[in-house]
């Protein structure tokens, strides 16, 4: 049978990945977006609100996956007007959704919702699994929020599999451009301790893992990280290696933490940090195409800047 897949969210990064993952295929990808655009090939647009029953919801109606990756970034200050938006975008988005597959007659075989591995917080050496006990502060928070709204919608017939992300290494883009960006200004060394460990994943095994998980029959928690998470000073050097940047002034805490007031962001995204990987891929032997930080950065830097 031909596949649909329905992506909530996917003109962001990760789910305009996904998208293109599968752009002029015979799998028929529908995106729910605030914005409206036109068709591409077999790529359709349709407008939903990310909280509230519309039209929309008889797009999922006989989909092979739902695929939630609603979030409002992360990447900001935390005040309470952010801090409120941070943690409805994701809640909300995630009922509307769980809600609207209850009420189907044909229900998708699998609904993927994304999470994050920052419910872990500031958890040091210690390695972290899908068993591992949580963490505490306004990222973990968020994050059980997000899971408990998933986990409370029961759906018989729908394989359910929430997936926690590490940081997700795209080329030019996302969350690794700023960090390449400071090492080629020679400001590319260890930031803060650079004793914290960073949590990653390749983007297209990223991709494969979402593919692996429509099709493979797995559900509950995983985690969507390379099984070798590394320190941030470690991870830095891998940066310059890649870009053959022979050196790099490091980046001490406070100054992190100004530098993060003067752009708008949060100094915990980089100072703090979590070494979690997953028990139930190794268990299930997915296949990582990239496992070491160094081979996946000097791909990642060979390859052209994304729009």
């Amino acid at each position: 049978m031909k596949q649909k897949i329905v992506i909530a969210g996917g003109t962001g990064a990760l789910g305009s990945a996904i998208a293109q993952r599968y752009y002029n295929s015979g799998t028929d990808i529908i995106i729910l977006s605030r914005t409206l655009r036109p068709a591409d090939k077999n790529i359709r647009y349709v407008l939903w609100d990310a909280k509230t029953p519309g039209d929309w919801t008889q797009e999922l109606e006989g989909s092979t996956a739902v695929i939630n990756m609603v979030g409002k970034s992360v990447n900001c200050r935390y005040n309470a007007k952010n801090k409120r938006e941070i943690i409805e975008s994701r809640v909300n988005a995630t009922l509307a959704l769980g809600k609207a597959i209850q009420g189907l007659q044909q229900k998708p075989a699998v609904w993927i919702n994304a999470g994050s591995a920052a419910i872990f917080g500031n958890s040091g050496d210690e390695i972290k699994d899908e068993y591992s006990l949580t963490g505490h502060g306004f990222s973990p928070e968020v994050c059980k929020q997000w899971e408990q709204a998933f986990h409370k919608i029961a759906i018989p017939g729908t394989r359910k599999v929430f997936l926690r992300i590490g940081m997700v290494l795209q080329p030019g883009k996302g969350v690794l451009k700023p960090f390449a960006n400071l090492a080629r200004f020679g400001l590319g060394g260890k930031i803060g301790s650079g004793e914290q460990y960073m949590t990653w994943i390749h983007e297209e095994d990223f991709l494969n893992l979402v593919e692996w998980l429509i099709n493979y029959e797995v559900s509950g928690i995983v985690h969507g990280a390379s099984p070798f998470p590394v320190k941030n000073r470690d991870f830095m050097q891998a940066i310059r290696a890649a870009l053959k940047v022979p050196f790099g002034l490091p980046n001490p805490a406070f100054l992190t933490r100004f530098g993060a007031v003067f752009i708008g962001t949060e100094a915990e995204l980089v100072l703090s940090g979590r070494r979690v990987v997953s028990s139930v891929l190794a268990a299930r032997k997915f296949k990582f195409k990239y496992l070491e930080i160094e081979q996946a950065l000097t791909q990642l830097m060979k390859l052209p800047e994304k729009i």
